[in-house]
């Protein structure tokens, strides 16, 4: 390894561990109330890219010159994705949609950038005052810009952060947030291994909609992918909020206990059962099948997305995904569909253009 290389390493891996540690030990005290969506900003934490969301996952480790790779992992950006543009739009649920752009360019002094905007139109709403008289409409949006740098400490290791400004406009009511990403891989030399640790969206608000300051979707993640030399897929494996364990909640549709309704005994879920459905949740899967040099299919599944949106029937298809891809020397399209939950999947199409 470079002495320089050595040098950043030695500078940059106990500052990310540090952090990561303290993350570990904080967050747990504080947020006990973002489990289940329950906090603020969605465009920090909902992906617009079609071959992330067909995976099922937040975000990429994989060495590769996919734009999309360095636009939502940091650590992953090099100087072959240089040139390159993309542009996402999905639309989801009735009035609402979401879409992103991005640019990565190549400094010889800085290294390689990154440029993104994101945003999540919730739609437009009836306003009403007090007594309930009509007042027209209003729309309700975030939007985040990003700003991403990635470094190559040698063969196998990289660095990368990312910093997310992004304004939030609730009709007349206005909030400022800023959140960071961190983020350190290791790809080995085969490249068929790719590892990334993250801290996401980790930041706080600068201006907010009333006295009230709302925590961000903070978490810390791992990530990884595998391929085997002569295979014709790769494999990814997430795990995700690792600052909490308890990832469960109390579900009217499907309790953790039940009573006989003759003899009024009271049955627990097993430890057991319990432990399994937490570890679960915290995982995420996906598998990329190379159909020839330039047609991709994927699949994804999210335990979690498919144990919070499952209803009474026994088919649950909420928690996965699947998308293609075709790629040429210049162009890539990408199409997702992601079941959230029963009633409406979203489809999501991004486009890469390479100059």
């Amino acid at each position: 390894m470079p002495t320089t290389s050595r040098q950043w390493w030695k500078a940059t891996v106990p500052i990310f561990v540090g952090m990561a540690f303290h993350f570990l030990l904080c967050q747990p005290r504080v947020a006990g109330a973002q489990v289940a969506g329950m906090n603020t900003l969605a465009v920090l934490d909902l992906t617009t890219y079609g071959r992330t969301a067909a995976l099922g996952l937040d975000y990429l480790p994989l060495f590769t010159d996919d734009p999309v790779a360095g636009l939502s992992n940091p650590s992953m950006l090099r100087q072959a994705m240089a040139g390159s543009v993309t542009a996402s739009y999905v639309p989801l649920f009735r009035g609402s949609n979401m879409g992103s752009l991005g640019y990565i360019m190549h400094s010889k002094r800085l290294g390689t950038l990154s440029l993104g905007f994101h945003f999540v139109n919730y739609g437009r709403f009836a306003a009403y005052d007090e007594q309930g008289t009509p007042q027209g409409a209003f729309a309700a949006a975030d939007y985040a810009l990003s700003v991403g740098w990635g470094m190559w400490l040698d063969s196998n290791f990289s660095f990368g952060a990312q910093m997310k400004p992004v304004l939030s406009q609730y009709e007349s009511y206005k909030a400022l947030t800023v959140a960071f990403d961190v983020a350190a891989s290791y790809t080995n030399t085969e490249r068929t291994l790719t590892a990334t640790l993250m801290l996401r969206n980790i930041g706080a608000q600068l201006t907010t909609f009333d006295q009230k300051r709302e925590r961000l979707p903070g978490e810390l993640s791992a990530e990884v992918s595998y391929k085997l030399k002569r295979a014709p897929f790769r494999l990814f494996f997430a795990l995700n909020e690792l600052s909490r364990w308890r990832l469960d909640y109390d579900d009217p549709l499907h309790p953790n206990s039940t009573v006989d309704p003759f003899s009024g005994e009271v049955t627990e879920r097993g430890w057991l059962a319990a432990t399994i459905d937490n570890a679960m949740r915290h995982a995420q899967a996906g598998v990329e099948l190379n159909l020839g040099r330039s047609f991709f299919a994927r699949v994804g599944y999210s335990y979690r997305q498919s144990a919070e949106m499952r209803g009474f029937d026994a088919l649950n298809i909420s928690g996965f995904s699947f998308g293609l891809g075709l790629r040429t020397r210049r162009f890539e399209v990408s199409y997702a569909r992601r079941n959230y939950h029963l009633s409406q999947a979203p489809n999501h199409i991004t486009l890469c253009y390479r100059f």
